[in-house]
This record gives C-alpha cells, structure tokens and sequence, in this order.
C-alpha cells in the first residue's frame, strides 16, 4: 500500500513539473541587448556584462559543474581559449552551481576563464536559459556570443558539447570578416 502511494506521488509531481506553465523568459534574440549581470566568480570577484564592453563574450550556460557534458564542454574552451583572444573573444561559464563548487571544477581541469555563479537563476532566466523544476534550479546548455557593443551577436540553443567551441570559433571568424571596420 505505501510503495503504491509512493509511486502515485511520484507520478502526480512529475506530472506536475511537466504540465505546469513555464515562466521562463524568452531567449533574447539577434541584435537585442544582452541582459545585464552582477554575478560572482570562484574566487568571490564580481564580473558585470559592462566589464566585457568593447570585446567580444562567449557566454555560455550550463547545467552543472563536474559531469560528463559540462566537463567536456568546459575543457573544449580551455583547449581553444587562445584561438577565442585571438579573435578578440573572453569566455564565461554561468550555472546556478555556488562559487566553492566552481572553484573546484575549474582548479580540477585548470580552467583559465571565470565561472560566475547564478545562484537564484536570475540571470539564466534573462536569457531564457533556466529550467524550474520547483525547488531544483538547472542552467540550460545555452550560448550566447554578444558583440562589443553589447548586443546578442548569435544564440546556440542545440549545443554539441564535442565541437562547440569549434563552431564559435568559426562563427567570430565569419561574424568579424562581415563587420564593418
């Protein structure tokens, strides 16, 4: 009788979580501006989005810190971080993961560029990047590339975490040979 209460409860919250209206906000889309941030590296530093003005940002949301798809995704923009400055690029990991969390991710795969914590999702939500499942907040796979004057360059919602970076890359070599000098 309990296992099958058990069972019951179990399906009426999934069924919950997945039938109840989202109310995440829209993904910003090309040419908008980039929402703004006030979040907080590994080491407690505040980064803003008026930090990186004049350059262009990698900014990119993900689920979680240390598992398999986040690692690998991580580790692709640290084995290209040179080719990304080369093309006048900075790259920032978000999740909801705290700062103690990050700095342990990032020191364990020697991760040069900051990880900034969105711990309430806020900022994931501005970008139209958290999932709300109730009282367990994700970060969406999202990228977003924003140009020097701040706006939404490109949106990369079907993330490859195996060539990712490569497609940035690609994309900064095609989105620079089209601006005007």
């Amino acid at each position: 009788m309990l296992k099958t209460l058990s069972i019951l409860l179990m399906i009426g919250l999934a069924a919950f979580i997945i039938l109840r209206p989202a109310h995440a906000a829209s993904v910003p889309q090309p040419g908008s501006p980039a929402p703004g941030f006030t979040l907080l590296d590994a080491k407690k530093a505040q980064h803003r989005l008026t930090d990186y003005a004049g350059q262009w940002l990698v900014l990119y949301f993900y689920p979680k810190d240390d598992t398999p798809g986040c690692t690998k995704e991580a580790c692709s923009f640290r084995d290209d971080l040179f080719q990304l400055e080369k093309l006048g690029a900075k790259v920032i990991g978000i999740s909801v993961d705290d700062p103690e969390s990050h700095a342990k991710f990032a020191d364990k795969y020697s991760l040069p560029f900051p990880l900034l914590s969105d711990s309430d999702g806020k900022v994931a939500d501005s970008y139209g990047a958290l999932t709300n499942l109730g009282i367990i907040k994700i970060a969406k796979r999202y990228t977003f590339l924003i140009d020097p004057q701040g706006n939404i360059a490109k949106t990369y919602l079907k993330v490859d975490t195996s060539r990712h970076s490569q497609e940035i890359i690609d994309d900064l070599k095609q989105l620079k040979t089209a601006q005007p000098h």
